[in-house]
């Protein structure tokens, strides 16, 4: 089985067993006050949280339909208060999943301050009730939270409040019977037996007093669409116990309590007046501190009119030294310009230079080429005379070698060729 531990308890939505029983008993009240219309009747209990008091509702009931918006909550409350006659579904105030004239008894108990849209509240109880059927509907008193909550804030959960004419008003303006409750803790002194011999009965003696709405707790109307009779008083009597006791008690736990506190106050005196004391120590250190600082202060400011007063004779010395490097580059300038103009004239007439020379280069290139060309041609007619010369030596050669110019020159014959 899944866990149905039921929520944690913030003080807005009960919670069985983690509540005192007092702020138990206020809830529980209303459900028990309901329970005398609930009687073999089909009952709507809107915001039931954890079903204890749709499970109060279910025992005089005919059957009971508990709705919340929580679906965590609602699977707590089908485990921890089930019953034949009571079921439990998920579902907005403000938007009820049920037919007209459903039901003849709805109660929504500390509800309506937490919606938003909180006419729809009413008005889908009006839709839903059967003819002869009845609405409970609670509400705290703004006024009492105001006093009661002037230190703490307003309640984060409640979106709008109501005080005694408002509420009236507004439940008025949708149904047309209302009788409005006024719900307080109201102490009372109970005689019970000590051994009851029969069924238990009780007889309640109220003191005479007037209505005091502006002062109540809670507000508790029973609303119809057709008139009511009769609204006796109610008083719900929690389980047999000395509250006399139980004050005692709780005003002895509170003594023990602020016995702690007054302990915890001396203690905290003692912590306190030894902070005091270092406090007081390291405020004197932090005064001579301060006055030491404030001659070092004095000191750093005297310095600093004396840099003031050097930064400024060192601005006019840079100024004048500054003005002198200014004409001197300017000089500078000068001087530069002309001798960029006599170079510049001086690279004029040298490429003119140049160029005559490159002219003159030229032409004896020319002069050396022709030259070169002649000797060329002379030293192949050379070369072709050198050869010819050749040829003729040969031929000379061979004619004196020959048999015949030998014959002839034996005989006396033809030229002589050693001559």
């Amino acid at each position: 089985m899944p866990d149905q531990a039921p929520p944690e308890f913030t003080g807005e939505r009960l919670v069985p067993g983690r509540a005192n029983p007092d702020l138990f008993n206020e809830h529980f009240a209303r459900y028990a006050f309901a329970a005398r219309l609930a009687r073999r009747k089909r009952v709507l209990d809107i915001g039931c949280g954890l079903g204890y008091g749709s499970m109060e509702l279910a025992r005089a009931a005919a059957r009971v339909t508990a709705i919340d918006v929580d679906p965590d909550v609602l699977r707590a409350a089908s485990y921890g208060y089930a019953a034949p006659n009571l079921s439990y579904a998920a579902a907005s105030a403000a938007a009820l999943p049920f037919p007209d004239q459903s039901f003849d008894l709805i109660t929504a108990f500390e509800v309506i301050e937490h919606l938003t849209d909180w006419p729809a509240l009413l008005n889908e109880a009006r839709r839903l009730l059967a003819p002869g059927g009845q609405f409970v509907v609670s509400t705290p008193n703004r006024e009492y939270y105001a006093e009661t909550r002037r230190l703490s804030g307003p309640n984060p959960f409640h979106v709008h409040e109501f005080d005694y004419p408002e509420f009236q008003a507004v439940l008025s303006e949708i149904f047309p019977s209302v009788i409005l409750f006024l719900q307080n803790h109201t102490a009372a002194i109970a005689f019970q037996p000590a051994a009851p011999a029969g069924p238990s009965t009780a007889e309640t003696l109220l003191a005479r007093k007037s209505p005091a709405p502006e002062t109540s707790h809670f507000f508790v109307a029973v609303c119809a669409l057709t008139a009511q009779t009769g609204a006796p008083t109610y008083v719900f009597l929690p389980e047999a116990g000395n509250v006399l006791r139980e004050r005692e008690h709780h005003i002895e736990k509170l003594e023990h309590e602020l016995a702690l506190k007054d302990q915890w106050l001396d203690e905290k005196s003692s912590e306190y007046a030894r902070y005091v004391a270092i406090h007081e120590k390291e405020l004197g250190d932090a005064q001579q501190w301060a006055r030491d600082l404030d001659s070092e202060l004095g000191r750093v400011r005297a310095r600093v009119v004396e840099l003031q007063d050097e930064l400024a004779s060192a601005q006019a010395q840079a100024l004048e030294t500054a003005a002198a490097y200014n004409a001197k580059v300017a000089d500078l300038e000068s001087e530069l310009a002309a001798r960029t103009a006599a170079y510049e004239t001086q690279v004029r007439d040298l490429q003119q230079e140049v160029l005559k020379s490159r002219n003159e280069l030229a032409k004896c290139v020319a002069l050396l080429d022709a030259a070169e060309a002649r000797a060329d041609e002379r030293t192949r007619w050379a070369l072709s005379l050198q050869g010819q010369l050749t040829q003729l030596e040969a031929r000379l050669a061979a004619v004196q070698a020959s048999r015949w110019l030998r014959l002839g020159r034996s005989m006396g014959l033809g030229p002589d060729l050693n001559s």
